[in-house]
């Protein structure tokens, strides 16, 4: 069964870290690019971190650069997310994303991968 599973959102105080997960089964992981996205409440889904599917390429949208830091590790199937200095407009649904296109979905941050995960809520509130 083809699943990607979020975890490790939470609260957390401005100026904060969390670091969250995104654990793939049931597909060829390794083949895979695989993104975080984020949804607040009123708002569009967006693009954040992403990171190709050797974990040679990465790519981070404007509002976390120098904050976040994405990383995989195929042999458990896993890519992380590492946010450090979390400020209140960071509070969204974070969702994981897999496709086989970097360019599609890192670059152009297109919404429609082949996989998503269900989502992981983080709030940034003191």
């Amino acid at each position: 069964q083809l699943q990607l599973v979020e975890s490790g959102g939470g609260l957390v105080q401005p100026g904060g870290s969390l670091r969250l997960s995104c654990a793939a089964s049931g597909f060829t992981f390794e083949y895979h690019a695989v993104g975080w996205f984020r949804q607040a409440p009123g708002k569009a889904r967006e693009g954040v971190s992403c990171i190709n599917n050797n974990g040679g390429d990465t790519n981070y949208a404007d509002p976390v650069k120098g904050r976040f830091t994405i990383s995989r590790d195929n042999a458990k199937n896993t890519v992380y997310l590492q946010m450090n200095s979390l400020k209140p407009e960071d509070t969204a649904v974070y969702y994981c994303a897999a496709d086989t296109s970097y360019l599609s979905m890192c670059i152009r941050w297109k919404t429609d991968p082949d996989y998503w995960g269900q989502g992981t809520q983080v709030t940034v509130s003191s």
